[in-house]
């Protein structure tokens, strides 16, 4: 727990404070558009505290309940990809960045704490953000909505709607050199088209949009 703390407020700040200050000039998504993922960097000093949310049919092609093998062996193959985010977010070298904390987990309407994986880093194994539980309260339910005919997937009236969650905490020796980030996050996952940023730092925050045909995050904008 001495270890949760600091990315939990982190991550809080990036929401809290991205919203505010976007509120008027930010695209509102929809709430569970195929294709648009998110995700929230926070950076703090040499601290950046990062937060990915990203459709289930982004990350493994599917969103209803996995039942079969193959299934299950996609999603516990994505959660041990997305527990590794230096592969993902390739960070300029100059910037010396590491890995403390990082976790992964599949959320949905019903099926919160069914998949998780977690990667220990430093000294920090025995810390790792755990079982998830406080993200009860996340429950999505505006995910309830139908989303027209998806007979290939087996969606019922009212099916849950699944999204992977992702949490980073990195410790950066020159967090002045981090100029462009290059999303390797798109070659990894085909189904994913679009990132939706939110940038919080000292001096404000900012909003990008990165595609897939254009993978580079620049900071320096």
């Amino acid at each position: 727990m001495t270890q949760k703390l600091p990315l939990r407020l982190a991550l809080l700040t990036t929401s809290a404070l991205a919203t505010a200050a976007l509120a008027e000039d930010s695209r509102q998504l929809d709430s569970h558009e195929h294709g648009v993922g998110a995700l929230n960097i926070a950076m703090d000093g040499q601290t950046v505290a990062m937060e990915l949310h990203a459709p289930g049919a982004d990350i493994v092609g599917f969103e209803y309940e996995a039942t079969s093998d193959e299934d299950k062996a996609a999603i516990q193959s994505a959660l041990a990809t997305l527990a590794k985010p230096l592969d993902l977010f390739v960070l300029p070298a100059a910037a010396e960045c590491s890995v403390t904390q990082a976790s992964a987990a599949l959320e949905g309407d019903e099926m919160h704490d069914d998949h998780e994986h977690q990667e220990g880093h430093d000294d920090h194994d025995d810390h790792a953000l755990d079982n998830h539980d406080d993200h009860d309260d996340h429950a999505h339910d505006d995910h309830d909505k139908e989303h027209g005919d998806h007979d290939d997937h087996d969606h019922a009236e009212g099916a849950n709607h699944t999204e992977f969650h992702a949490e980073y905490l990195l410790t950066c020796a020159h967090p002045e050199k981090l100029g462009k980030i290059d999303l390797a996050y798109f070659t990894t996952f085909k189904n994913a088209l679009e990132l939706e940023v939110q940038v919080v730092t000292s001096s404000g925050a900012k909003a990008f949009e990165v595609e897939r045909d254009n993978p580079t995050l620049d900071l320096s904008e």
